[in-house]
């Protein structure tokens, strides 16, 4: 579980980004996260959305003890995220954007290299490799350097070092940005799988498509601030739109 009560997160400006915000900003910092608060059941997939530069990143960052919030508190795994945050590293596992791979080694080698950073014993990493390389299709590239795969390749050896410890929660942000369809999918199935084992699931995306697919609950965050927090049935039963990604853009231009 994860729970969020009345985070914020301040950032200091620079001279040359305020120069950027335009001659209309005043002042020194800005809230890129605004007093929100939220809860992630187990067994179910939250989606979080929002435009770029929505807050929709660093609320997951500071989720995952990448960022310590500038107030509110954040509990994963009954942990908090500030005062407990290697109990909650055991506990979680996040999927970036920027996959951070060793171009010298293979996806056998990148993923035991993190299963031995969490301690897993040899019967419990090879049933869980094995689990997640058949889930994913990687077999095929298993033991070829990760400089020579495509993007989508990589993006699964990144997936499966993210999870490859079992964590009780799972944050996926933007996992399917930039994949063809076949990867996609087969990054859709995984998540269904983490939902049904039980586990937490956060993830964004830009793709609504997929946020009927998975989600069963999700918020909209847009200048930091949340727009929606409830249900997919709730946001479907208060649609004034056609689709959610029209009514996803209908909630954005009203804030």
């Amino acid at each position: 579980m994860v729970i969020a009560k009345n985070i914020v997160k301040t950032f200091k400006l620079s001279r040359q980004q305020k120069r950027e915000m335009g001659d209309g900003f005043q002042g020194n910092t800005i809230d890129a996260v605004c007093d929100i608060s939220f809860t992630c059941q187990p067994g179910r997939v939250f989606a979080l959305l929002g435009p770029n530069g929505a807050g929709k990143t660093t609320a997951l960052r500071m989720i995952a003890t990448m960022l310590k919030p500038t107030s509110g508190s954040i509990s994963v795994a009954k942990y908090d995220t500030v005062t407990q945050s290697q109990a909650v590293r055991e506990n979680l596992g996040f999927l970036t954007g920027n996959t951070g791979l060793y171009d010298r080694l293979t996806p056998n080698e990148m993923v035991r290299y993190f299963a031995d950073l969490h301690g897993m014993n040899s019967a419990d990493y090879n049933t869980r490799r094995d689990h997640l390389f058949a889930l994913l299709d990687m077999e095929a590239f298993a033991n070829r350097r990760i400089g020579k795969l495509s993007t989508g390749m990589k993006q699964k050896v990144s997936i499966v070092r993210t999870i490859i410890h079992d964590p009780d929660v799972i944050v996926f942000d933007e996992p399917t940005d930039g994949l063809d369809v076949v990867t996609s999918r087969n990054i859709v199935h995984l998540i269904r799988d983490c939902r049904n084992a039980g586990k937490t699931v956060i993830f964004s995306t830009h793709r609504m498509g997929e946020v009927s697919l998975l989600s069963d609950d999700l918020a909209i965050i847009h200048k930091g601030q949340l727009q929606f927090n409830g249900t997919l049935e709730d946001f479907q039963n208060q649609m004034q739109t056609p689709t959610l990604e029209d009514e996803f853009i209908r909630i954005v231009e009203q804030a």
